[in-house]
């Protein structure tokens, strides 16, 4: 049966409910609004998080087998409503159909192989009158707060961890992409018993009004480092706990024996996927400077050959940015480059005419700016890559490391010991040789700096869901 995706609801006790007053997102690709969903109010908040109480008194105490036969279950629905979510985050967030399905589909991967991962459970002293055990117990009511970039593997990425570990968990969509999520959530009513997986959807005042409640113990939080830090601020009210995946400006060194017509296609699919709006794609590219023009031109000509236009047409690369917002900081960055007097590259490639009435943005290429310029120290979050010459092995590293962020970084090289080197200097969560933006559901993943606190995913982030118990069993 087909997913409704005309029809969406707050997810309440495993309820379909409305709310008096609606609202509606906008499809970036034309400008014209998506359907209504919930304008949810404290009273919703409150009604969510009592029911989220109540099912933690009993879902913390099922067993590991049948919370991960619940998140098998969720897994299995996602994959057979693949086609009508892919179709749906297109719409919402305007990310081409390809990348659309490589998300839902690492979404499915991430439910299943995150409720396979073991927490651990360590005898530290075992004697004939005592024994000592640490172990880890879940925490309570988490909220998951998703981001608009990517909104199905984030969300996932995020309910699995709680649910798996003992939790209940509310999730709040980005108001920009509130759709999926809703539509996970309805998913989960299929899977999990009442109360245990929730979503409200609201406006700019229900992520306050989240991270302020008393009855919610945790949230994870991925979006910007000015709404991270407000996150931050207020749960330290009432000493929530809290893991923060922030934003990025991932620096990447390219040495100088690269085989450069093997590596141009990776670097320029992973410096502007879903059009440079992924916190660890390439923001800053550094080129050693015997090898720059060549592969600048070279890097040039293969973003000339990607498709830019409305996701749903076929062979789109670049589709629009998300937002109003997000279009109008890309274009204050692009202002601010030509003010600057920088040089840069436009590039139309292969691009549909009729774009134009959608947030729109022309992958942009800045060649060689000063590294004291907006574009090198700001996350631009848009299709624009500032690309760099460097000399010096020591200088470049410390470029590289000069930024508030920590995100992820990389170095291309064939001589591996070298690569190696440099790599283990760089100051990041995530650092790669010959490759960029990895993940795994089995891996953790978050920043340093700026970038973030705590990891998400892995045994690590598991953890992140649970309060460490240590047992004094005495057995006489």
């Amino acid at each position: 049966m087909a997913l409704n995706t005309t029809t969406f609801h707050n997810v309440i006790n495993n309820e379909l409910t409305s709310t008096t007053r609606t609202r509606h997102a906008i499809n970036p690709a034309t400008r014209q609004p998506n359907p209504e969903v919930p304008l949810s109010t404290a009273a919703d908040l409150d009604r969510a998080v009592t029911a989220a109480r109540q099912a933690f008194s009993k879902w913390s105490r099922t067993s590991v087998d049948e919370r991960r036969a619940a998140a098998h279950a969720f897994a299995d629905r996602l994959e057979a409503h693949t086609k009508d979510l892919v179709a749906l985050l297109t719409q919402e967030q305007g990310k081409p159909l390809a990348q659309a399905t490589i998300e839902v589909g690492m979404a499915v991967q991430w439910a299943r192989e995150l409720s396979g991962l073991v927490l651990p459970e360590t005898v530290l002293e075992d004697t004939d009158s005592r024994q000592v055990i640490q172990r880890y117990v879940p925490l309570g009511v988490c909220a998951a707060i998703v981001p608009w970039n990517f909104p199905v593997l984030l969300a996932v990425g995020k309910i699995i961890p709680a649910v798996y570990t003992g939790n209940t968990v509310l999730v709040k969509p980005s108001p920009f992409t509130p759709y999926c999520g809703l539509k996970l959530a309805e998913l989960a009513t299929q899977c999990f018993p009442p109360g245990v997986v929730q979503a409200l959807s609201g406006g700019d005042d229900l992520g306050p009004m989240i991270t302020e409640h008393p009855g919610i113990d945790k949230i994870s939080f991925t979006g910007s480092c000015a709404t991270g830090r407000r996150v931050m601020a207020s749960c330290a009210k009432s000493l929530k706990r809290l893991t923060l995946e922030l934003g990025g400006n991932d620096p990447v060194i390219i040495c100088e024996d690269v085989d450069i017509d093997a590596i141009v296609p990776k670097i320029g699919t992973l410096s502007f996927l879903c059009s440079g709006q992924i916190c660890m794609v390439i923001k800053r590219l550094y080129i050693h400077e015997s090898i720059y023009a060549e592969f600048r031109d070279k890097l040039i000509a293969y973003i000339q050959t990607l498709k830019s236009g409305p996701g749903t047409e076929a062979d789109v690369f670049f589709g629009p940015v998300q937002n109003s917002m997000q279009y109008d900081k890309a274009n204050d960055l692009l202002n601010a480059i030509k003010a600057d007097g920088l040089k840069t590259i436009s590039i139309s490639g292969n691009s549909r005419p009729g774009a134009a009435a959608g947030y729109f943005i022309p992958p942009t290429i800045v060649d060689n700016p000063p590294d004291s310029s907006r574009v090198v120290q700001e996350e631009p979050f848009a299709p624009i890559l500032p690309v760099l010459k460097w000399a010096d092995e020591d200088e470049v590293v410390r470029r590289a490391n000069a930024s508030e962020y920590g995100l992820a970084a990389s170095v291309w090289s064939r001589d591996f010991a070298r690569a190696r080197r440099m790599a283990d200097r760089l100051e990041a969560g995530s650092v790669y040789v010959n490759s960029h933006f990895e993940c795994a559901p089995w891996a953790p993943f978050g920043g340093v700096k700026m970038s973030g606190v705590g990891t998400e995913w892995g045994v690590n982030g598991l953890l992140g869901y649970c309060n460490s118990q240590t047992l004094w069993l005495h057995k006489g």
